[in-house]
């Protein structure tokens, strides 16, 4: 199911940047990435609104929602007439992505138990960002051989009609593993404006979990946007741009089923402020070089760095969380987590237009390193281990 989802965002990855150039005749930075804009702060809500209903209605009809919001996005993308309906298109798939990646993350933490969170949040990110990448790969070829539309976007709509089918038909209900689990009691605060409050502010993990979740997604945010029109820049291919897009999401993907279970180990912490370090670094490396095997090498790099962060993060969140409010918190930590998509193409798309591409690559590496250090000061190891 997740990798379904994962598809979903895929599909737009190579393609969508340079459709605002070549189709709609977008110029500027900041208008090109209105569409980022729109996907990040509507998956934000999403997010939040997805912990809250799958608390009170179940898992399930969350999901199936998700998918009907979602099923008409190719289908705008394909037949958009001006770039407003590019970015209506992406609000439904926002809300889409935080509908539905929020529930497969819920219910996998319902299902999994506490000893073997960090390898399940691995399975399940691995699944989704490895779709990410397939899904990028292979639209960019399609867009080289039959053209930026409709080719692309046919993949998909044949997610968004397998995900519902396969949503109402088989997938089950989790909301009582949580209750099991749980037991009686209901944890000490189950108010949703005192979970945000404790997630956001009050826990010092939590809340260096969220800061650095946001500026994950900030930095992802300036490579879905801003890469393309960077390599394009540089005189690669569409296969290449398409290999290069999709080698990020692709050792992000395939790491986190490995790093997931590592976490499970070794703990959360080290993994997090490692790897946010490591994503920084790789950032000043994409802005460095001006060829395609040190873009490979640098984006590769990031995949792996987010690849020790994105599950363990999610992991670490279920740690502290009781499961009376765990679903919230989640989706109190994911509406920071992909708020920084929208902050990231806001402020990318800012300094390239004032400063150039490469400038806001290095401005972006700076504030991931940054948060880094802030989880290595702030954070606490969160992983219990058992007797």
């Amino acid at each position: 199911m997740n990798a379904l989802v994962g598809g979903m965002l895929g599909q737009e990855r190579t393609v969508l940047p340079l459709l605002a150039e070549e189709t709609f005749g977008v110029k500027a930075y900041t208008a090109i990435l209105t569409y980022i804009v729109a996907f990040g702060a509507t998956k934000a809500a999403s997010n939040f609104f997805a912990g809250t209903l799958s608390d009170r209605f179940g898992r399930k009809p969350v999901l199936i929602a998700g998918w009907l919001i979602g099923l008409p996005t190719p289908a705008l993308l394909i037949w958009a007439p001006t770039w407003g309906w590019i970015i209506a298109a992406n609000v439904l798939l926002g809300i889409n992505q935080g509908l539905t990646w929020s529930t497969t993350v819920i219910m996998k933490i319902d299902l999994v138990g506490p000893q073997r969170r960090g390898l399940a949040m691995g399975f399940n990110e691995s699944a989704g960002y490895v779709a990410v990448a397939l899904t990028a790969f292979v639209t960019g070829y399609l867009a080289e051989r039959y053209g930026l539309r409709p080719a692309p976007f046919l993949l998909g709509l044949s997610y968004a009609a397998l995900g519902l089918g396969l949503s109402a038909l088989f997938v089950k209900e989790t909301r009582e593993h949580a209750r099991l689990e749980g037991g009686s009691a209901h944890g000490n605060e189950t108010r949703t404006w005192h979970i945000f409050l404790r997630t956001s502010f009050k826990d010092p993990s939590l809340s260096a979990v969220s800061q650095a979740g946001m500026v994950n997604n900030l930095n992802d945010g300036l490579a879905w946007g801003l890469f393309p029109i960077l390599f394009a820049a540089g005189g690669l291919s569409l296969p290449e741009i398409g290999l290069l897009t999709a080698a990020l999401p692709a050792v992000w993907g395939v790491g986190q089923m490995i790093t997931g279970a590592v976490s499970d180990r070794v703990g959360r912490k080290h993994l997090i402020t490692s790897g946010m370090l490591i994503q920084g670094l790789a950032l000043a490396v994409v802005a460095s070089v001006n060829d395609f095997r040190g873009w490979l090498i640098a984006v590769a790099l990031i995949g792996a760095g987010t690849a020790m962060v994105y599950p363990t993060l999610l992991a670490a969140v279920g740690d502290v969380a009781h499961p009376s409010w765990r679903a919230r918190s989640v989706g109190v930590y994911r509406l920071w987590r992909d708020g920084g998509f929208a902050v990231g193409a806001l402020l990318a798309g800012v300094l390239a237009d004032l400063y150039g591409v490469r400038a806001a690559i290095w401005v972006i590496a700076g504030i991931t390193v940054a948060s880094g250090v802030v989880v290595a000061v702030r954070m606490r190891e969160t992983l219990v281990r058992p007797e």
